[in-house]
């Protein structure tokens, strides 16, 4: 039954990362798809309180985050929050939200937003979009991350 879960989970990466790569648009049916499958898999691999905690913690890590993008998009960039930061991308931060223990959230979380802006700089003179496909370049890094974890390359993402 697990089995099912993690091919649902890394379709829906995948999908969403080719989608927003080449498109700028992804299903919405996409991202529930990705915080059930990341929520199951979480809960399986760790105690009921444990999980929910953590999922409240990385809820306020993501929350915290959003204030901070609204409070700079306005006072220094002098747009609107929606003018910066795409749907898709929150509606995968919220999908995220279930898927590690909360530290290893942090962590994974920062070092996809690192990775989409080093695979954005290599990839930015060979397209003509002016927006970061952030929400694929973030599902590719958790492909990544889940696959590592998977094959054992990756001790624990729900223990830390």
């Amino acid at each position: 039954m697990i089995v099912i879960f993690k091919l649902l989970l890394a379709t829906a990466l995948v999908i969403i990362f080719v989608q927003d790569v080449k498109e700028r648009q992804v299903y919405w049916f996409l991202f529930p798809l990705v915080g059930v499958c990341c929520g199951i898999l979480h809960f399986k691999s760790t105690l009921t309180e444990l999980f929910l905690t953590s999922c409240i913690i990385n809820f306020s890590f993501i929350l915290f985050l959003l204030m901070v993008v609204k409070v700079y998009s306005k006072f220094k960039l002098n747009l609107k929050l929606k003018d910066v930061f795409g749907l898709g991308d929150l509606f995968l931060f919220l999908a995220l939200i279930f898927s590690f223990s909360s530290i290893s959230f942090i962590i994974t979380f920062i070092f996809s937003l690192l990775f989409s802006l080093v695979l954005h700089q290599f990839n930015y003179s060979k397209k003509n979009h002016n927006n970061v496909p952030l929400a694929g370049y973030m599902c590719l890094f958790y492909l990544f991350t889940y696959l590592g974890y998977w094959s054992g390359l990756i001790d624990s993402v729900y223990n830390i």
